[in-house]
């Protein structure tokens, strides 16, 4: 409750936080439109495989030029300015630098920052979380070994549902459950960059004038994010997942306590502790009043009769027993919400959510046949879409996981919804990332 007071006692202390962000996009610039409004947070180095994209970037969320027209990083880091470049080495391994936030969307190429970055004595903060969902646990070890933070990125989902279930917890309840909404129908998951915005709610107009990427979008739609997202969120909180998949049951807020209990007492659960998706639309696709769609919740059970009717005297919204209630926030605002980690790293020393286990992980399912010699195109594309999954069933049957997919190439046909195995594909096993793979799979035991 005192991260801003923190940073201010920090900012008059003239010790700033530098930060190096890697990635310049969508989420990064949403950071970027409020960063420089935070006492003590100095965006000291921007590294973008395009600079002038990063600056373009820059300009599009109102930074002045004078701000980000450093030569160098010495003269940004004496000037409390910004310099721009293209190595994301120069950040990783400057010693003037406290915190990497890697935000290129790209999972092999996030894990080879994150190691660097942990290895040269940096803490992390990760908005890939797509790497999150395949190695977050092995990242999040090999970060505890090297002395360094490790962080869920607070904005994406994941983080607010970590703090949700803190929170949940530290009163003294149980959760039965916790996870985010989502716009879902079944079809959905066959989606393609080129059919996202008939189905997400935007024209494409709309689209273009935000710089939105339909690949990214269509990630969301199909699926694999809810999936991912999920993944993270078990892996932090110490949750389970469906055997089968998110159902994404249909509900508004008020139907979470009544939707988010056991089978056994009228809900959809299996059992208590698990990740679930509400769906915003009804099974015939009719928008639901006071949806979750953009936001997070968790299902708490009040577990004596007294705290029942703590409930009931204080008008909590419950499930028909009165025992399951919920707390939520209605929207996530991504980027613009990232300095909550930041601050947290730096001042508190604490991440924002990071993986305690392996329970959940995320395997490529195809979107339709597929035949020899296809080529992958990975997360939001045309060929396949992310399934959650227990990490033990994955593991135990080879399923291949979805941020590891990407221009894999098919040595056997694949039928529509068939969950894919690392058998079914080629492809080049040298990266960094299938390292930590099997690092993370080995935590199991």
């Amino acid at each position: 409750m005192n991260l801003f007071a923190k940073l201010l006692a920090r900012k008059e202390a003239g010790k700033p936080v530098r930060v190096g962000l890697i990635g310049a996009g969508k989420f990064g610039s949403m950071f970027l439109a409020q960063a420089r409004k935070l006492p003590a947070i100095h965006i000291a180095g921007i590294a973008d495989l395009s600079p002038d994209r990063a600056r373009a970037n820059l300009a599009f969320v109102d930074w002045k030029e004078e701000a980000y027209s450093a030569a160098h990083l010495d003269d940004a880091c004496a000037k409390n300015t910004t310099f721009i470049t293209d190595d994301a080495s120069v950040l990783i391994t400057d010693e003037r630098i406290d915190i990497i936030i890697e935000a290129t969307g790209d999972p092999l190429i996030a894990v080879d920052h994150i190691i660097a970055a942990l290895d040269a004595g940096k803490d992390v903060i990760n908005v890939t979380v797509e790497a999150d969902a395949f190695c977050g646990p092995g990242l999040a070890h090999r970060a505890k070994a090297a002395g360094q933070i490790y962080s869920m990125a607070y904005g994406d989902q994941p983080a607010l549902v970590c703090d949700l279930v803190d929170w949940a917890r530290t009163c003294g309840f149980s959760v039965m459950a916790a996870g985010r909404g989502h716009k879902w129908m079944p079809h959905y998951r066959l989606s393609t960059p080129e059919t996202v915005w008939d189905h997400w709610g935007l024209t494409k107009e709309q689209a273009e004038r935000g710089r939105l990427n339909p690949k990214m979008f269509n990630a969301f739609l199909d699926g694999s994010k809810p999936a991912i997202e999920s993944a993270a969120i078990a892996n932090a909180c110490r949750l389970t997942v469906p055997e089968q998949g998110l159902a994404f049951p249909s509900g508004s807020v008020d139907d979470i306590p009544q939707l988010m209990r056991p089978k056994s007492v009228g809900g959809v659960l299996d059992g208590p502790g698990m990740v679930e998706v509400i769906s915003s639309l009804t099974p015939h696709g009719e928008p639901i009043a006071y949806d979750i769609r953009k936001g997070v919740w968790v299902c708490i059970e009040a577990d004596t009769d007294y705290i029942k009717n703590c409930f009931e005297e204080y008008k909590v919204t419950t499930d028909d027993s009165g025992r399951y209630s919920c707390l939520y926030k209605r929207w996530h605002l991504i980027g613009l919400e990232l300095g909550m980690s930041v601050a947290s790293v730096a001042v508190r020393g604490e991440a924002t959510g990071a993986a305690v286990c392996f329970n959940a992980d995320v395997a490529a399912v195809a979107k339709t046949a597929l035949h020899v010699g296809t080529i992958l195109d990975g997360e939001g594309g045309a060929t396949i879409y992310g399934g959650l999954r227990p990490a033990a069933t994955s593991v135990a049957a080879g399923y291949l996981p979805l941020g590891l997919a990407n221009k894999a190439r098919l040595i056997r046909p694949v039928s529509p919804d068939q969950v894919l195995t690392w058998d079914d594909v080629e492809l080049d096993t040298n990266r960094l990332a299938f390292q930590l793979r099997r690092e993370t799979e080995a935590l199991l035991s």
